[in-house]
């Protein structure tokens, strides 16, 4: 027998390690709720256990997410209340569930946030770099050459920056941002937050970088990595952008010199462009 009102959808927090980190709130809404959405049940399991929580669970994650939507519509349309969790902290901040919540609210579904852990806020606040003005830039592309290219449009951001990143690519990455954004260009390296080896080191980027060539262990994790942003003054006297110098110059010079010209021009490295005016030829 069908209940006669919507339910109500609810984005419920959980810890991204240490299972304390959960609120009461949360624990309550888990185990009043009809059904849970888990990113992967598997890795659900531990936490609803440790609480006592037994409710249905079913899977929604990148995979099948828009498959789950017309299930999970028609839960709700029956009355019934949905918590969406995803593996760890605040579901959909770089995780599935943005077309779950963009159907729901076109079909009036009432939408709760059960606020609680955020990896990307942890980081920050625990950074010792500027708070009052950031931006959340999630994963960076994985090939190196898309990855250059979206830091390459950060070059002038004066917010703090915000980014998630795989273990296996810490490397690459710390590189990538330090030829972008100089090597004086102070960052975090936030790993396991909240978990037996959390550590959160702050310093310059090829600082950074040389630590963590140094200790391959460090290097295992999940990572988050917190860089400041670029100078106001010299946001606001760096007019020209490097691409579009390159795009003139490569019109009438070889790669090797529209590059070193257009480092010579704009202060970004001469190597970033090279790449990049590779790219482009290619």
């Amino acid at each position: 027998m069908q209940k006669d009102r919507t339910g109500t959808l609810y984005v419920v927090a959980t810890p991204i390690g240490n299972l304390q980190d959960i609120t009461l709130r949360a624990i309550e809404v888990l185990k009043t709720v009809d059904r849970i959405a888990a990113e992967d049940t598997r890795h659900a399991a531990p936490l609803l256990k440790h609480y006592s929580i037994a409710k249905p669970m079913f899977s929604l994650h990148e995979f099948n997410e828009r498959e789950q939507l017309k299930l999970v519509l028609e839960y709700l349309a029956q009355g019934e209340s949905i918590a969406l969790i995803s593996d760890a902290g605040t579901p959909l901040i770089s995780d599935p569930g943005f077309p779950l919540l963009r159907e729901a609210k076109a079909c009036g579904v009432k939408v709760v946030p059960i606020p609680g852990p955020c990896a990307a806020i942890a980081a920050l606040s625990a950074a010792g770099l500027p708070t009052d003005r950031f931006t959340f830039e999630g994963f960076l592309p994985a090939k190196s050459e898309a990855r250059r290219h979206r830091l390459n449009t950060l070059l002038h951001e004066t917010r703090t920056m915000i980014f998630y990143e795989a273990p296996h690519r810490l490397l690459s990455t710390l590189e990538a941002l330090r030829d972008v954004f100089g090597a004086e260009r102070k960052a975090t390296v936030a790993r396991e937050l909240t978990k037996i080896h959390e550590s959160v080191l702050t310093n310059h980027l090829q600082n950074l970088l040389d630590r963590y060539t140094a200790h391959p262990l460090e290097q295992r994790g999940e990572v988050v990595i917190v860089v400041q942003g670029c100078d106001e003054e010299m946001s606001e006297t760096k007019e020209v952008i490097p691409e579009e110098v390159l795009d003139i110059l490569l019109e009438v010079l070889p790669v090797k010199q529209a590059a070193a010209l257009a480092s010579k021009i704009t202060g970004q490295r001469k190597n970033v462009l090279y790449e990049m005016a590779l790219a482009k030829k290619k």
